[in-house]
């Protein structure tokens, strides 16, 4: 989307902002209004923008690197700063309906992307002349984005309104929370309909939207929470085998999508190597017109700071985990001959990063600093590098990978076809990319449960995916209940998880002022 933030959103912007009707009593030659706007392909185009603005900087995988900082919610990192937009405190299992911070943002944020949407499937048929190809495409991103929109909802709140109406800005909402289950069949039916409309790919000027196989991947994680235990109390087989399904339909898609694992897996997570065969779907950033704030917050801020549990869940180079007398983990030398996958997420005391020895004193609030997705490494950057500040930094966020889709296949499998030889061969695909030994066959289902999930977890680690995991697999009671840990085993402090209460985040207070039909989660 590198191109296509760079479109001129001006006229969208005050189309889909609410506005003084007033405004709509004239018709006015130099600014656009809802009268004079859906005139033009250009105007369109310029809407659907404002779907996708959504996702950047002051929204949902932008912000002040908020999807980095969603780790410190799981047992991975440690958000020590209350300016993490309320993440410690979730952490800590201290939230309230008046938090504020993500809490209510991540709500604002669905709910603006999904007006936005709304806002162009409703008009963007008035388009005279308009390419019917090109409509019917962007219509089907649109179908996609709001499908988004609604899954992060539904993951963290349950239960929605479903708004499918352009906003009305006389009106005030009193739509009541929909059962979850309607969520998800309205999510589902808008991926249907950006399946069937969506390219396999796009040129250079349009990379960063949408695809068929977006589409399909979201469909594969979806079904595959559905099919976990925090949603499939019954453990009902069927939902497991949807869920492979649906990922293995993007794994058939690949070739024609050209999707594959990525060489370098630190290069994977770089600027030099965005759009590469891998990625599914990410957010696109550019410095100067729409950067993030990675390096800071991983760099120099350090307020996604990792923690010794995440440092020593990956294993030896052997294949070995570091608890098994047979690995060669020497505590003295605690980082060498590790999994490859460690030296390119984390920055260790004793590491080099940035030209600089890393001390215990470096990153003082675990002695680790989180390197994924920062461009910084061993060497010294250059002086224009060095300390990149608040919204300079333009790695993308990449939301759909395929060694994901890999994971969740294998995952599914396991819980619907145990045995079945695919597990190995797309768990090991993963390993084989870095290098580590296959795993090898005949560990019954419950080990194999344990060995994908851990592979889930250092494979994906701050990529804000552990959260959801260790919530859906209903882990998080024990995981978030306890002390977490500095690189020298020293206590930070001691975290709380209710599981009659914490698996959902409260609705925001200010939505529950405004509209008295809405129902508060239990606990809140």
């Amino acid at each position: 989307m590198k191109r296509i933030t760079m479109l001129f959103f001006g006229a969208a912007a005050m189309l889909l902002s609410s506005c003084d009707t007033s405004l709509l009593e004239t018709a006015p030659d130099d600014q656009y209004v809802e009268s004079n706007f859906w005139n033009t392909e250009a105007a369109a185009n310029a809407a659907l923008t404002g779907c996708y603005t959504v996702l950047h900087y002051d929204g949902l995988f932008g912000g002040t690197a908020t999807p980095l900082w969603e780790e410190g919610v799981s047992p991975n990192a440690y958000c020590y700063s209350g300016g993490t937009l309320g993440f410690d405190i979730i952490g800590d299992g201290q939230q309230s309906a008046s938090t504020g911070g993500i809490i209510s943002g991540r709500w604002h944020d669905c709910y603006q992307g999904i007006g936005r949407c709304n806002t162009f499937l409703a008009n963007v048929d008035l388009v005279p002349d308009m390419n019917e190809t090109l409509r019917e495409r962007m219509k089907a991103e649109a179908h996609f984005l709001r499908a988004l929109y609604y899954f992060e909802l539904q993951a963290y709140y349950g239960g929605v309104p479903i708004v499918l109406d352009a906003p009305d800005p006389d009106a005030q909402s009193d739509l009541p929370r929909a059962p979850r289950q309607e969520v998800i069949q309205q999510v589902l039916a808008d991926l249907a309909i950006a399946e069937a409309g969506l390219p396999l790919k796009y040129n250079a000027d349009d990379m960063g939207r949408a695809t068929k196989g977006a589409a399909l991947a979201l469909k594969a994680r979806l079904l595959l929470y559905e099919a976990s235990p925090l949603f499939n109390d019954a453990n009902d087989v069927s939902r497991w085998q949807a869920a492979a399904a649906a990922a293995k339909a993007v794994i058939d898609l690949a070739p024609q999508a050209g999707y594959g694992l990525f060489s370098d897996y630190r290069g994977l997570f770089l600027p030099a190597n965005e759009n590469n065969k891998e990625v599914i779907f990410d957010v696109q950033f550019i410095f100067p017109d729409e950067g993030n704030s990675f390096d800071l917050i991983c760099a120099q801020y350090n307020t996604n700071a990792p923690l010794l549990g995440l440092a020593e869940a990956y294993d030896m180079a052997n294949g070995l985990p570091i608890t098994d007398p047979l690995s060669g983990y020497d505590p003295a030398n605690a980082y060498a001959n590790r999994d490859p996958r460690l030296y390119a997420t984390i920055v260790y005391p004793g590491d080099t990063y940035k030209g600089r020895l890393v001390k215990p004193s470096t990153y003082a609030q675990t002695g680790y600093a989180m390197k994924k997705y920062s461009i910084y490494d061993t060497a010294k950057p250059p002086a224009d590098k060095a300390d990149l500040k608040s919204g300079q930094s333009e790695t993308n966020f990449i939301v759909l990978r395929y060694a994901d889709i890999l994971l969740m296949y294998a995952e599914a499998l396991n819980e619907s076809d145990p045995g079945n030889a695919d597990i190995l061969t797309y768990l090991n695909m993963v390993r084989a990319r870095v290098g580590m030994p296959d795993i090898a066959a005949g560990q019954t289902q419950a080990e194999m449960r344990e060995t994908i999930r851990h592979e889930r977890r250092v494979e994906l680690a701050g990529e804000a995916l552990y959260y959801n995991d260790v919530r859906r697999w209903k882990t998080a009671e024990v995981v978030m209940n306890g002390p977490i840990y500095t690189w020298d085993h020293k206590v930070i402090e001691t975290r709380n998880f209710d599981p009659n209460r914490d698996y959902w985040w409260p609705l925001p207070q200010g939505e529950l002022d405004l509209n008295s039909n809405l129902e508060q989660n239990p606990g809140y």
